[in-house]
C-alpha cells in the first residue's frame, strides 16, 4: 500500500459546495466518500446532499449541477458532519485540491465545536510534481492520463464521483 503512515484506512473524499469560500458564507451541499482498507479494497462509501440553507450561486451550479430543489427535504449539516466524521474515524484523508475541501470541512466541523485532525493528501500537488508535462492537473484530466476514460465514475463535479476517480488516481500514482 501506500508509503504514507496512516492507522487503518484510507478516506478518498470529495466535496460540493455553493461556492469558492466559506469565509463568504459559501457551505457543503454535498459530501461524498470511500473508505479503503490498507491493503486496497473498498470498505464503504458514504454519500449525502446537504442543505445548508444558503443559496447555491450560479457558477458552482455551472460546475457540479446540484440545484437548490434538489437539497429541498435533505438533511442539515447538523445531521451529516458528525455521520461523515465517524465515517472517517482515524483516516488519512485524500482528495484532490485537497486545501480547497479541507477548508469547508473544517469550517463545518468547526461550526459544529467538533476537530478535523486528520493527516491528509493532496492528488493535485501530487499530479503536478509527478505528471509535470499534463497540459493541467484538473481531476478528469489526470484520471484521463493515469486511468484512461472514466468508467463506473458517474457524473464528473459529483462528490462521490470525484472520490471515486481520486481513489483510481491515488491507486495508480502509488503503484496499486
Amino acid at each position: 500500500m501506500p508509503k504514507h503512515p496512516y492507522s487503518k484506512s484510507i478516506v478518498f473524499f470529495d466535496v460540493e459546495t455553493t461556492g469558492l469560500s466559506p469565509t463568504h458564507g459559501h457551505r457543503i451541499i454535498e459530501i461524498g466518500a470511500i473508505a479503503v482498507s490498507r491493503h486496497g479494497s473498498t470498505v464503504s462509501e458514504f454519500h449525502s446532499l446537504v442543505n445548508p440553507g444558503v443559496p447555491i450561486s450560479k457558477s458552482a451550479a455551472k460546475v457540479h449541477g446540484i440545484t437548490q430543489n434538489m437539497l429541498h427535504g435533505q438533511p442539515a449539516p447538523e445531521e451529516i458532519i458528525p455521520r461523515f466524521q465517524d465515517f472517517i474515524r482515524d483516516s488519512l484523508l485524500v482528495a484532490h485540491n485537497a486545501p480547497f475541501d479541507l477548508r469547508f470541512l473544517r469550517y463545518e466541523f468547526q461550526r459544529l465545536r467538533m476537530n478535523l485532525t486528520h493527516p491528509h493528501v493532496c492528488t493535485l500537488e501530487m499530479s503536478r510534481r509527478r505528471c509535470p508535462h499534463l497540459p493541467n492537473h484538473r481531476l478528469e484530466t489526470v484520471h484521463r492520463h493515469l486511468c484512461g476514460q472514466a468508467e463506473n465514475c458517474g457524473q464528473n463535479h459529483r462528490a462521490l464521483a470525484d472520490a471515486r476517480m481520486v481513489a483510481q488516481i491515488w491507486m495508480k500514482m502509488e503503484g496499486r
